[in-house]
């Protein structure tokens, strides 16, 4: 069997928002799926308002860690949050809705172990999902596949196998939980997939709708700029600048020849506003928008400051004080 051949720990992190009917259910069947396995379960409470929080102590299980956010930060920062605690050797993401199957758990792992894969990505089979889920996704999915050479059918699944070295290099910020695969493919991560089942959401409310769209084609784009061009950033910011530069300057020599050598009245012209507002703007191109986002990650990652901050954790129903170090 899968099981025996599994002796290292391992962390399943799922981070929850409003998920109460779920959570005996859900600990249930990732107990059912891994007994006889060295396991920690790992509940982020995403600032939920309803009994949540109550449920999962009320579990009392010494399995269960409850990590629970000051307020509801959004699912990439918990589950950052729940991968910065996390310590076992592979560390698995999952929701907390039981539309991902644990049953898929060892089967993943051990293709994971068996084939050196650092990260095994699921596949949903037959999506149990509406067409304001599964429309985006599919176009998000195919735009990353032509724009990148990574291809990956399902970036959308949330049930992933990592090992703990690539877990703890993603660095997720803002909403990137959605390209959560990319970002490990951009840090060198060797990635496969497997078919997996899906379920129907029995209780509760989605989480996703189409007011998430715009949100995840800004994602996109600004990670497909971290892959070509964040080391080499003045390739595209300087291209874009130099055009506009260059533009500028020509509608600027144009009327400096037109007023000088044919003595016209430039004064009151539009292009004279046009040529000097495209060099401005050439310029702020070279300076502006991917220093921003240096800076950003510059004040996370050079001083080692943690983007959420947690209230309390549980084991059980014990209150832990337990420190963990943040991994830039």
């Amino acid at each position: 069997m899968i099981q025996n051949s599994i002796s290292e720990k391992l962390s399943i992190v799922i981070p929850v928002y409003n998920e109460e009917e779920n959570i005996a259910l859900l600990v249930g069947r990732v107990e059912g799926a891994l007994h006889s396995i060295d396991y920690e379960i790992i509940l982020v409470d995403d600032g939920s308002t309803d009994n949540t929080r109550q449920e999962v102590k009320k579990l009392n299980n010494p399995n269960v860690v409850l990590i629970e956010l000051k307020k509801n930060y959004g699912q990439s920062l918990a589950l950052a949050s729940g991968i910065d605690y996390a310590t076992g050797d592979y560390i698995i993401t999952m929701d907390g809705d039981l539309q991902n199957d644990p049953d898929d758990i060892l089967i993943m792992l051990h293709k994971a172990k068996t084939e050196d894969w650092d990260v095994v990505t699921g596949i949903r089979q037959k999506r149990q999902d509406n067409l304001v889920r599964t429309f985006p996704s599919k176009i998000a999915n195919w735009i990353i596949r032509k724009s990148t050479h990574l291809d990956i059918q399902d970036h959308g699944c949330a049930l992933k196998v990592f090992n703990k070295e690539t877990a703890r290099e993603l660095n997720l910020y803002g909403e990137m939980h959605r390209y959560i695969t990319l970002l490990a493919f951009l840090n060198g991560a060797r990635i496969t997939e497997v078919k997996v089942k899906h379920h129907q959401r029995q209780f509760g409310k989605s989480k996703y709708g189409l007011g998430r769209t715009t949100k995840v084609i800004n994602d996109l784009i600004l990670l497909l700029f971290q892959r070509k061009y964040l080391q080499k950033p003045i390739h595209l910011f300087g291209n874009i600048g130099l055009l506009s530069f260059v533009t500028g300057s020509i509608m600027l020599v144009y009327l400096l020849i037109s007023k000088f050598g044919f003595g016209e009245d430039i004064g009151n012209r539009p292009l004279l506003i046009l040529g000097i507002l495209l060099m401005f703007v050439g310029v702020q191109f070279f300076t502006t928008g991917f220093i921003i986002d240096l800076q950003m990650r510059t004040y996370f990652e050079s001083q080692q400051k943690k983007p959420y901050k947690i209230r309390k954790i549980f084991i059980g129903e014990s209150e832990v004080k337990k420190e963990f170090t943040y991994h830039p």
